[in-house]
């Protein structure tokens, strides 16, 4: 499972994520609102660790604005506003769980957890369609009628972030934000390598035709 962080004190945000990485989580980290927003909105995460003071975008305002637009991933707020209209506030904005700092790493984890099986009952983690490709993210399978293949962890993470964003245009760097998160190591040329294994897929022939705008596989 993909997990999103908005976090913008770095040394906690380090901390976080290499804890949520040994328990197997893929994760992604945004060090401000702005930037947690846009990757939020892509739909592709199973839970959101969202800090609530955070520069560009007020962690409230990001949520309400996520619940506008119908992105449905369980929430777990982080914040030091402890008071009880403070935790009112956040939880009628669409939170799904509200931690106070300074606040215990089991605790956190038990929470994750505990929103991930929310997660997973969500039909629209499991399956995605787009007219006659058809895409398992839990199975890794992607078909088209009768036939099918399976794709690597992160060739399914990619088909699903470009299925998820029909008809929008993604550029590449923001591709390798999504997938390989914020890793410097991480070369533009990446996406076009896991854009050409996934057209190699024998589903996939039928469907792709280039972007020149981004590299996208586009699906019709």
């Amino acid at each position: 499972m993909r997990i999103l962080l908005v976090e913008d004190e770095t040394r906690l945000a380090d901390a976080l994520e290499q804890m949520l990485k040994k328990q197997g989580y893929f994760v992604d980290v945004a060090g401000d609102g702005s930037a947690g927003q846009d990757m939020a909105e892509t739909g592709i995460y199973g839970v959101i660790i969202l800090d609530r003071n955070l520069p560009g975008i007020e962690g409230v305002e990001i949520l309400k604005h996520l619940r506008a637009k119908r992105v449905a991933t369980p929430v777990i707020f982080l914040t030091a506003k402890d008071t009880v209209s403070n935790r009112v506030e956040g939880l009628d904005a669409g939170a799904d769980d509200y931690l106070i700092k300074p606040f215990s790493k089991d605790e956190l984890l038990a929470r994750v957890r505990a929103l991930a099986r929310r997660s997973e009952n969500l039909q629209i983690s499991d399956t995605l369609c787009v007219a006659s490709l058809r895409l398992d993210t839990r199975s890794c399978e992607v078909s088209i009628g009768t036939e099918k293949t399976k794709l690597t962890a992160t060739e399914t993470q990619l088909l699903e972030l470009l299925m998820r964003n029909k008809g929008q245009v993604l550029t590449k760097e923001q591709i390798i934000d999504r997938i390989w998160g914020f890793d410097k190591d991480v070369e533009i040329k990446i996406v076009e390598l896991y854009i050409y294994y996934l057209r190699k897929k024998s589903p996939l022939r039928k469907a792709a035709r280039p972007s020149a705008q981004s590299g996208e596989l586009a699906t019709a």
